[in-house]
């Protein structure tokens, strides 16, 4: 083969490799930005309480850089943020508010990636619980265990009877919307500790034998989370572990929950900006879009 056909063949192969590593690129770049993503989920999931606050709704407290717009930023994707505060299960397939659509709505065909944080608003649990067990060791003096005492498995009884099922029925109707998706179902991550901190006591008001009461009532539910997850094929991402020291009771900068009083956020018991960055993190490690 002659040096001047040699240039050519070797002129046409670099031309090629070129264009295909182009189109590699290209598909790449395509690929990372094409995912059809939608949120879904209660007052966790919105980061209610986290400034700044979407003006296009403000009945669902939904902020700007909750979890999913933290994803959002991260991989690329095109984001439907339907999230709302307050929200249970049962508004997967209502309307919350009036004009607020049924969450499930914002699901197609053409959805690529779902994720949600649900159930800690059904049967009151969050609230009920922190707002007994405060009231009740404001009275004990911090002494004992008096909301054990007198509340029992009332609140895990109803998770498991109540709870857990409407999370098998709210996931399943997510599956059946958007049946090519791949769903992600965030757990709590914890308020409490996992002892009682005396110094903590002005901040969550929570007898010291109530401690682990509390932080049981919130295992429980993220028991039901998982379990509903294992029978709709879903995927779970567990913080039992790396939100282990980033309680509502750890100072400012470590805790990823604000305390019940004295706390930086305008809702306290929830994620603020550090935990809603740490919650999309965690996401985006066990999905693998990091």
């Amino acid at each position: 083969m002659s040096k001047h056909a040699l240039r050519n063949v070797m002129s046409t192969s670099f031309a090629l490799v070129g264009a295909l590593a182009l189109s590699f690129t290209d598909d790449t770049a395509h690929a990372s930005t094409s995912l059809d993503y939608v949120a879904l989920g209660d007052s966790y999931s919105a980061g209610s309480g986290v400034l700044p606050v979407d003006p296009t709704n403000l009945l669902c407290l939904r902020s700007t850089v909750n979890y999913p717009h933290v994803i959002t930023a991260r991989t690329g994707a095109r984001l439907k943020d339907v999230t709302c505060g307050a929200a249970q299960t049962k508004d997967f397939t209502e309307s919350q508010y009036p004009g607020v659509a049924p969450q499930t709505n914002a699901l197609g065909t053409d959805t690529d990636l779902v994720t949600l944080t649900i159930g800690g608003n059904d049967n009151g649990t969050f609230i009920n619980a922190m707002t007994a067990c405060g009231t009740a060791g404001v009275l004990s003096g911090g002494k004992g265990s008096p909301c054990k005492d007198k509340y029992g498995t009332s609140f895990t009884d109803q998770i498991d009877a109540n709870t857990y099922p409407a999370l098998k029925s709210a996931l399943r109707t997510v599956r059946a919307k958007a049946p090519n998706a791949r769903v992600a179902v965030l757990g709590y991550p914890w308020i409490m500790p996992a002892e009682a901190d005396p110094s903590c006591f002005v901040k969550l008001p929570v007898a010291a034998g109530d401690v682990s009461y509390v932080r049981g009532i919130q295992a429980r539910l993220n028991a039901a989370v998982e379990r509903a997850i294992e029978e709709t094929g879903a995927t779970y991402v567990d913080f039992s572990r790396v939100s282990e020291g980033h309680d509502a009771c750890k100072p400012g900068g470590t805790r990823w929950i604000e305390p019940l009083l004295f706390g930086n956020s305008l809702v306290p018991v929830h994620p603020n900006a550090l935990g809603q960055q740490r919650m999309a993190e965690h996401t985006m490690g066990v999905l693998g879009l990091n």
